[in-house]
């Protein structure tokens, strides 16, 4: 989760899984972590809401190693 000041610059970000901070520089995360934003539309118990969160590395794993069909992984060999 997101912390900002009333400039709207980033003053923390925490795992929404297990509460531990991860690093961030200026508004640039810098730590393993995944940033997750779904806007639900029509047909959902969930309508018109927005919902967001992160997740560091390891809470992640733990997440992913459960799905009934693995994650698609592709390799870069160019990280810019």
């Amino acid at each position: 989760m997101k912390k900002y000041d009333i400039n709207g610059r980033l003053t923390k970000v925490v795992c929404n899984g297990c509460g531990s901070n991860i690093p961030h520089s200026g508004n640039i995360i810098i730590g393993a972590a995944l940033s997750f934003r779904a806007e639900w539309g029509y047909f959902s118990e969930k309508d018109g809401e927005t919902h967001s969160f992160d997740l560091c590395e390891s809470c992640y794993d733990r997440i992913v190693k459960d799905f009934a069909i693995p994650v698609e992984i592709e390799e870069r060999t160019e990280l810019l």
